[in-house]
């Protein structure tokens, strides 16, 4: 991914790691007015079922490389200072956090503005899939299973 694209720091990637978000917050330079951060995680239903768990698989070369082409978008075309983006993959309790997006930019409405298509674009573009464990003991792939994209 290019560390500059469009006078950007850019960084994406997968993690089977916990997101540490004071790490993020680090982000951006004091020509910056703005700075979002925003996080997914784990919530404890869908569609009305109780959720315990929640388990991500990716595929990993592709899903970087898409990654790397979601933040090269957006930081062409707003002008941001730093672009991040981290998506978690394995097995995640609830209250863990499975995405994570900072931006940094003059002005919130840009980087409010980005950091929103960022979102958009990974839960449209992103090769990762996401299987939840409900507390009736099922599983069920939400959105197409990994062998069915």
């Amino acid at each position: 991914m290019a560390p500059e694209a469009g006078g950007a720091r850019v960084i994406g990637r997968l993690s089977d790691d916990p997101i540490r978000v004071e790490e993020l917050l680090r982000a951006g330079s004091s020509a910056d007015g703005a700075v979002t951060v925003f996080v997914g995680r784990v919530r404890d239903h869908n569609h009305g079922r109780p959720v315990i768990r929640l388990h991500y698989e990716a595929y990993g070369e592709m899903a970087e490389r898409e990654l790397a082409a979601i933040l090269d978008e957006t930081a062409g075309r707003w002008t941001l200072s730093h672009l991040e983006a981290v998506h978690r993959t394995g097995t995640l309790e609830l209250g863990e956090l499975s995405v994570a997006i900072v931006v940094a930019a003059p002005h919130r409405a840009t980087a409010y503005e980005a950091s929103r298509h960022v979102i958009e674009e990974i839960k449209r573009r992103l090769p990762i899939w996401k299987r939840e464990e409900y507390a009736d003991g099922e599983t069920e792939w939400v959105g197409p299973a990994p062998s069915e994209a």
